[in-house]
């Protein structure tokens, strides 16, 4: 159909090209094609419109009164509109109105009748305003605020209206239909800037700054490290994750999205603050960290020269008994040969368990040894056990591959690795994905051994926890850990980017419920509805989390939330960096300024 405005152009074969007639002016393009103007609406084509505007306000408004409106999920617009009152004119008026309200209150008192709270209230008020506003404390204001409703129903308008109100009545700001006045008041919601409804209240500063919309939380503190800059008002996020009941932290984002360079800035930053870090480090991402500042990185596989005896015992402390620690860790144990041999019967766990007793006691290792003075058995001393045990028979053969098979050199072997450095990487990029869950169960029990035996400032860092997460004995294991952590001076970070195998675990969630810090970096459109309902997001943290860039997103400590993006100088960046090109170069800058000191030497 062809627009009375538009006429034809000259015509291209197979395209036909409209272009405005002479005198149509921009306004009659984007104008509606219709406008049905009623009492309490407007027709506009073929959606509804409603204004309503407030009217009263309460003697008190609390900041951020409006940001529930503002995050509705709904089609609106608003205005506001804000006319400054000039001073003295303004104290002319509030000396008349004193006058007229301390007669009212002198008549009263003559009369002999109750006092009047309303009227001393009002009172007081209007003489704190007069000192506000003659020391320039204050100033005073007319305040219009006007919010048009669109619907495509006049049954959905009534409701989103009601919606409205009643958030708007629950914090005593009254609103209202701009009963035949709705041109006036769509007009007064355009973006051209003008009231035609003229609704003002007055209001002095302090009322009126609460009615700004947008207010981010403030994690400036005067302690901790720098995570980043608050998107909202460019103020810096500084904060100490042990300030909160508990250091714990997760980290969900997808591929690409800069989780593990957070992770890096903020053990880099932790380290300067004398925090000790521990990392389980599938990806290889952070041995250039780890070479930099001085740490001790393992390379946890088959063929390598570090190895981890899941057999170890801690040395109790002085408030825990041998007895309780061996039971402990025989239990760990059963976890971790279920995750290697897969499922047992009820029977095979009975007979592992007990064959787990008689390894440790092979060695004569019971309740009443001293754990300092040990030699802890090894994997082939419980295959033994097996063998000569009834039932053993068939998990004694399960077990060889692990002790003189394929995946002997990885399991079978006394502990040879020292974490007592500041920073300690356990890498498993070398580990066959069959064997990675095992691998990071093992290290996860020998940093715990470490951690109950020397109580410090620490963070442990699990990147990829979803490997874990897909095995119950493993979901079990970390949840243990996030859970009793904090007794021990540690914050465990698990950080994810496969959210639906993390949350699909049963110990997912009370993972999240016991990590007071949660860091939101970009997700994908698949995930995101699961990390709402899981964090109680709003719709706007929602869109914000989809359209981040890399290194933005959402910083949530306890209660309060902030978008958030992450920000490092160009030295921590060298040193952090995921990026390959920029890995590259860095590489190629080493080799030359080896082979120039070469040629010098």
């Amino acid at each position: 159909m062809e627009l009375p405005f538009l006429k034809k152009k000259e015509e291209i074969p197979g395209i036909s090209v409209l272009k405005p007639k002479a005198g149509v002016s921009v306004k009659d393009i984007i104008a509606p094609s219709a406008l049905e103007v009623s009492s309490d609406n407007l027709r506009l084509a073929k959606r509804y419109c409603r204004t309503i505007f407030a009217f009263t306000y309460p003697r008190y408004l609390n900041t951020n009164w409006f940001s529930p409106v503002i995050n509705l999920d709904r089609h609106f617009d608003i205005s506001m509109y804000i006319n400054p009152i000039d001073t003295s004119v303004a104290l002319k008026n509030l000396r008349k109105k004193v006058a007229q309200v301390e007669s009212a209150l002198v008549i009263k008192e003559e009369k002999g009748q109750v006092r009047d709270p309303i009227l001393e209230t009002a009172y007081k008020d209007l003489e704190n305003l007069r000192d506000q506003l003659q020391t320039a404390q204050e100033k005073l204001f007319q305040y219009a605020l006007y919010i048009t409703i669109y619907e495509d129903e006049v049954a959905e308008l009534d409701k989103t209206e009601n919606q409205i109100r009643n958030m708007l009545e629950s914090r005593l700001v009254y609103a209202k239909t701009a009963m035949y006045q709705q041109e006036e008041g769509f007009n007064s919601t355009l973006p051209l800037g003008t009231d035609r409804l003229q609704v003002l209240n007055t209001m002095n500063s302090a009322p009126l700054s609460t009615t700004f919309p947008f207010v981010s939380a403030d994690l400036t503190s005067d302690k901790g490290i720098l995570y980043g800059i608050n998107r909202h008002n460019n103020s810096l996020i500084l904060f100490d994750r042990f300030s909160l009941e508990n250091g714990n932290m997760v980290i969900f984002a997808k591929a690409g999205s800069g989780k593990s360079y957070a992770s890096k800035l903020e053990i880099l930053r932790s380290l300067m603050m004398g925090t000790d870090v521990i990392v389980i480090d599938p990806e290889n991402e952070y041995k250039y960290l780890a070479d930099t500042v001085g740490g001790a990185f393992f390379r946890i596989s088959l063929t390598g020269e570090h190895h981890i005896n899941p057999f170890d015992l801690p040395v109790p402390h002085e408030d825990e008994k041998p007895a309780d620690l061996l039971r402990a860790n025989i239990i760990n144990l059963v976890g971790l040969l279920r995750l290697m041999l897969g499922s047992l019967t009820a029977e095979e766990d009975a007979v592992i368990d007990k064959a787990l007793s008689e390894t440790y006691a092979s060695r004569d290792i019971t309740a009443e040894s001293d754990f300092s003075q040990i030699t802890p058995p090894l994997m082939s001393d419980l295959q033994t056990i097996l063998e000569n045990m009834e039932g053993g028979a068939n998990l004694a053969l399960r077990l060889k591959k692990y002790t003189e098979g394929t995946f002997a050199g990885f399991l079978n072997m006394p502990t040879n690795v020292s974490a007592d450095n500041r920073l300690a990487v356990f890498n498993i990029r070398d580990m066959e994905d069959e064997l990675r869950p095992i691998a990071m169960y093992v290290i996860l029990g020998y940093i715990w051994r470490l951690i109950r035996r020397e109580t410090k400032k620490r963070i442990l860092v699990v990147d990829e926890a979803w490997l874990l997460m897909k095995y119950e004995d493993a979901a079990s294991f970390l949840y243990g850990i996030a859970k009793r952590c904090r007794k021990y001076y540690l914050g465990l970070t698990t950080i994810t980017q496969d959210v639906g195998d993390f949350m699909n675990s049963r110990y997912g969630r009370p993972i999240i419920t016991n990590s007071s810090l949660q860091l939101l970096l970009r997700q994908s459109p698949a995930t995101i509805d699961l990390l709402v309902q899981t964090f109680n997001l709003t719709e706007e943290e929602k869109y914000l989390l989809l359209e981040a860039g890399v290194g933005e997103g959402l910083f949530v400590a306890g209660l309060k939330h902030a978008a958030i993006r992450t920000v490092a100088s160009y030295s921590e960046d060298q040193v952090i960096t995921s990026d390959p090109e920029q890995l590259l170069k860095i590489e190629k800058a080493k080799k030359e300024l080896a082979e120039a000191e070469a040629k010098v030497i």
